[in-house]
């Protein structure tokens, strides 16, 4: 009998995962070669997403595997290509994602590179110095631009602006670092009430030439400067301060009018203050001291935040924290795992997660909720109270002779209290605490799921840890030295 016949084995059907990601890298690189994206921030996507590119990929083999199961065909398997393409993913990932949490600052100050932007590994540096004198004109305002280098500023004692600039030029050789030099004087202009310096940094092109600029200018001068790679530091001034820095820190200190600063990969330290201070964009550590007037924060802020002494309303806003309060006696310190303050004044508000939560000297309302994090309140004048929490304890300290009205709630957790008239149940997988104290008073509704709840008189709290150290007052910028003669020195 004749064996039936077979038909051709089914055929592999060919792998898009590999022309589809190598179309999308193809796509990013392009764009950053077209100056349509920055290179930097491709660097911190790769080094935070790469992850994405497996997944694409794996998200390809299984649509395909799924195609060739309803066709009758073989789908393809993983390639040689495929594995080093996906061990050479993993293994530079890995690389980029070490990169970006590594402190940079550290090693830039181990080996004393300046914070000015592009390393200047190849030519020698030279150093020109030089100095503008303008009549500043009476009610104007002055405005800086200095894409690479130091701006400090301070007050003069009479009706002119004085500049002293000390630049860096990295060339091959003394003729043509001149050259450069040359090319890139500080452009000094004035146009009605508006006075107008540029460093003129661009002025040889793409060559590395930093310019730190020493300022004098009446004190009553409202300050608008950009700064690129460099720091700025601005002391005694009546006008207001709008300061916009990359890749640098801001102190400023002894300031009357408003002081507005938008960072990205800065740090900021501010004290003295008599008017508004608001700060947005991407920061890293933030320190603001003795302010008369209200504080705004609205941003991502990376590493701390520090605040004491503010006089009028706070308002914190992050992709993790929405916080605002009335007023701030003692301080404030915000990590990207602990909240910590002590005499905040009310009504607070505070909404976050992933945070351990200790608040002392609390007076006013309260609403506060948060996850994944404890919460420890000391009440110093109690006022209506909401705190909830998730898979975290809540410990609320009260005064031992307030009077109030409790309704706690912790599922999967437990009620504990030192007030014994309060009726507490903790039979069931809901524990709960009802009643009233000293004759009723503000209600204080506590809720939990996966914590207990401790409703704890203020003579039993435990002694209080030392409070954080307050944040140092900012370095007073060096006053405008005479210049020298104009020289060049090779370092």
């Amino acid at each position: 009998m004749a064996s039936p016949v077979q038909g051709p084995p089914p055929r592999y059907r060919r792998s898009f995962s590999g022309p589809i990601i190598l179309i999308a890298l193809g796509t990013v690189f392009l764009l950053g070669t077209m100056g349509l994206l920055d290179w930097r921030n491709l660097g911190h996507w790769f080094a935070h997403y790469w992850p994405v590119l497996l997944i694409i990929s794996g998200v390809i083999k299984l649509i395909e595997y799924q195609q060739a199961q309803r066709q009758g065909t073989r789908a393809s398997g993983i390639s040689a290509g495929g594995v080093f393409a996906i061990i050479f993913i993993i293994i530079f990932g890995l690389i980029a994602t070490h990169a970006s949490r590594f402190n940079w600052g550290e090693l830039r100050d181990q080996i004393d590179i300046n914070d000015d932007g592009d390393f200047p590994f190849f030519g020698s540096k030279y150093n020109f110095d030089d100095q503008l004198v303008q009549a500043f004109p009476a009610g104007a305002s002055l405005r800086v631009t200095d894409t690479r280098g130091a701006v400090n500023i301070i007050a003069s004692d009479d009706d002119q602006l004085r500049v002293v600039v000390h630049k860096r030029i990295s060339a091959e050789s003394q003729a043509e670092a001149a050259k450069w030099n040359a090319s890139t004087k500080p452009q000094l202009t004035v146009s009605g009430s508006v006075v107008t310096l540029n460093a003129n940094n661009q002025g040889a092109g793409d060559h590395w030439v930093a310019e730190d600029l020493d300022i004098s200018v009446p004190r009553k001068a409202a300050i608008v400067a950009s700064t690129r790679y460099g720091d700025v530091s601005v002391t005694g001034r009546e006008g207001s301060l709008d300061i916009t820095s990359q890749h640098g820190g801001v102190n400023t200190t002894d300031i009357n009018g408003k002081v507005s600063l938008n960072l990205d990969h800065s740090s900021a330290r501010i004290s003295q203050v008599a008017s508004d201070v608001s700060i947005g964009g991407r920061a890293n550590d933030v320190s603001i001291e003795d302010v008369k007037g209200a504080v705004h924060l609205d941003g991502e802020f990376m590493e701390s935040v520090k605040l004491a002494k503010i006089s009028q309303p706070v308002i914190f806003k992050s992709s993790r924290t929405d916080m605002d309060f009335s007023r701030l006696d003692g301080d404030l310190d915000l990590d990207s795992g602990d909240l910590q303050a002590s005499d905040v004044i009310g009504p607070l508000r505070l909404n976050t997660r992933s945070k351990d939560i200790r608040l002392t000297g609390v007076s006013g309302d309260v609403r506060l909720q948060d996850e994944n994090g404890s919460v420890e309140l000391h009440m110093n004048k109690l006022g209506s109270l909401q705190v909830e929490n998730r898979r975290g304890d809540i410990q609320i300290y009260l005064p031992d002779k307030a009077g109030f009205q409790l309704d706690a709630r912790a599922r999967n957790g437990e009620v504990e209290t030192d007030f014994d008239q309060l009726k507490i149940d903790n039979s069931n997988d809901q524990a709960t605490a009802t009643g009233s104290i000293g004759g009723g008073g503000p209600h204080l509704v506590v809720n939990n799921e996966h914590g207990t709840i401790e409703i704890r008189k203020a003579s039993a709290a435990p002694e209080a840890p030392e409070a954080p150290n307050p944040p140092k007052a900012p370095k007073a910028p060096r006053a405008p030295a005479a210049p020298k003669a104009p020289q060049v020195t090779e370092n």
